[in-house]
């Protein structure tokens, strides 16, 4: 049985069809719900008013400027946290889904319970990333940075770098193996023997390399099974 998200979630819907959009938003009517029926009102709210969503329902054939594949890649450059699911009356898009890192694909007519899982995977994820930190120590400082703000971390002897998502890297001394130890697998996963990579920051997965934010994480043979099924299981994971 479901339970009712914990978590505040603000839900953006962008779907031309008002009876689609209002079923939808109906749905969720127990979050901060706001409707678009159109690209152009979406995109001048994140780009101009600063407005953004931890959630994005979008319809693959908007009647507008671009369709929803379009308009996800657009939303990806101003909110690389953003939660995308598409929504759909064709799984013609599938496969562009998975590329963009599309956390449901949702066929019309969208069904309430499934609906209401992906809240609460989505609230589950928004928890879990407000609420844990990796702890550093630096020339006699410490320091803990959130989860959420750490793409990967590397290691080179015995010092190691945390690549953060604003493009600053924090200096801390020790081993990978041991930070691999302290920080949460689900999260972090040592993808080579010099990286750990937290899997949610994950762009795309390119042969034997992630794509993280523009870097590229080479993925060594020994730990190329577990990062692919890993990838595969945060792209469309089912709610226990």
């Amino acid at each position: 049985m479901s339970t009712k998200p914990n978590t505040c979630i603000r839900i953006a819907i962008c779907d031309d069809d008002e009876k689609d959009a209002l079923h939808l938003s109906s749905c969720v009517d127990d979050q901060e719900t706001r409707i678009y029926y159109g690209t152009d009102s979406l995109l001048k709210d994140l780009e101009e008013n600063g407005i953004h969503y931890d959630l994005y329902l979008l319809d693959i054939y908007i009647d507008d400027s671009m369709n929803g594949i379009e308009l996800a890649k657009r939303i990806r450059t101003i909110d690389r946290e953003a939660i995308i699911c598409f929504i759909s009356s064709s799984d013609a898009f599938y496969r562009e889904a998975y590329d963009l890192y599309a956390v449901q694909y949702l066929l019309k007519p969208v069904e309430p319970e499934a609906l209401k899982q992906l809240l609460e995977r989505v609230s589950l994820s928004i928890s879990r990333n407000r609420e844990m930190h990796l702890a550093f120590k630096w020339r006699g400082q410490t320091g803990t940075i959130p989860y959420s703000k750490i793409l990967f971390i590397s290691s080179r002897e015995h010092t190691m770098y945390i690549q953060c998502e604003d493009g600053t890297v924090q200096e801390c001394r020790g081993k990978l193996n041991e930070m691999e130890q302290q920080v949460q697998g689900n999260v972090f996963l040592r993808c080579h023997q010099s990286f750990l990579v937290n899997m949610y920051q994950v762009d795309r997965l390119n042969g034997n390399e992630l794509m993280v934010s523009g870097h590229c994480i080479p993925i060594s043979r020994r730990y190329y099974a577990n990062v692919r099924n890993r990838y595969q299981e945060i792209l469309f994971e089912e709610v226990d």
